[in-house]
């Protein structure tokens, strides 16, 4: 696992953690449910880090006979666990609350206090942003900000990024709800606030995860990768045609490859053995995220005409 994944994860939770408690304690003085919805969702933010951290820390794990290609998948399955709890805890717990204020409004004291907490939250969240960004540019390449959340492989920068978006959408939000209610007289905004952070959040949760969903069920590996050993096996001498290449992802950095070539009738065994291992050295110098290669000996498809002729 990249380093910088672990300082976004890092930077994302003492950040969370600092600002829910400043949220809650400004809650508790204002009564005010989008400030409440705020510190629920640092909370929630904050344990989904510890989560990130955690499958992080299984993924690492050696090969054993029960799992012979790693644990690579278990960052995966921590990060669909994550998008699960936005939804169910972060959005969940903020509807219900703003809800219940938009039925039962009730004037907010002290305002100050909440806007003065909102900015040192935004600091800190622009802080946390700006690291996960940093990490996550770095895997664009050239992509759209979609194309590259669609190509990356591992989670724990996109899922970062867009929690970090997501809380500097519901400060604002929030912040808006406070200014309109004190404004206009009318404390109704601050439970409309709360349920627009849970909308948010949901919209949030749902995207992350349908992504990691796809990518614990299992993703191919980058075309352009999976191009690279086409073209690499098909310049070897022995090979008459390359048929399949297929990849899978068993974790951000563990491709398992398998090829299916129609090497040369007159070879003979040694040769075939030879071209083997110099694809496979290869392959694994140049590719460094494909762990194991499988390769498969078969006869080369024939076409239809092929077949009558």
């Amino acid at each position: 696992m990249a380093q910088g994944s672990t300082v976004v994860i890092y930077a994302a939770l003492i950040g969370n953690g600092l600002i829910s408690i400043t949220k809650f304690i400004a809650g508790s003085i204002t009564g005010s449910a989008a400030m409440f919805s705020e510190g629920i969702h640092s909370v929630v933010d904050t344990g989904n880090q510890v989560l990130l951290l955690y499958g992080l820390k299984r993924a690492k794990r050696p090969p054993c006979e029960r799992f012979p290609f790693g644990h690579g998948k278990e960052v995966y399955f921590w990060s669909f666990v994550v998008a699960i709890l936005i939804f169910a805890l972060g959005s969940g717990i903020s509807i219900y609350e703003g809800i219940h204020r938009v039925r039962h409004p009730e004037e907010i004291s002290n305002p100050i206090v909440n806007y003065v907490v909102l900015g040192a939250a935004m600091i800190f969240e622009g802080v946390a942003w700006w690291f996960a960004w940093r990490e996550f540019r770095k895997s664009m390449q050239g992509r759209s900000l979609m194309g590259a959340v669609r190509a990356a492989k591992d989670p724990t920068t996109f899922v970062v990024l867009c929690e970090d978006s997501a809380a500097m959408l519901g400060l604002m939000i929030a912040a808006g709800g406070l200014t309109l209610g004190q404004a206009l007289g009318m404390p109704v905004f601050d439970g409309i606030a709360s349920i627009s952070i849970g909308v948010v959040l949901a919209v949030t949760a749902i995207m992350l995860a349908i992504r990691t969903k796809s990518l614990l069920i299992g993703e191919a590996a980058d075309p352009q990768l999976i191009e690279s050993v086409r073209a690499r096996a098909a310049r070897l001498e022995a090979v008459e045609s390359v048929n399949e290449v297929l990849t899978l992802h068993m974790g951000p950095h563990f491709v398992l490859l398998n090829i299916s070539m129609d090497f040369k009738d007159t070879l003979p065994a040694g040769r075939v053995e030879e071209a083997v291992d110099r694809l496979t050295k290869d392959i694994r110098t140049e590719h460094t995220d494909i762990k194991r290669v499988f390769i498969e000996a078969e006869s080369r498809p024939r076409t239809s005409d092929e077949s009558v002729s």
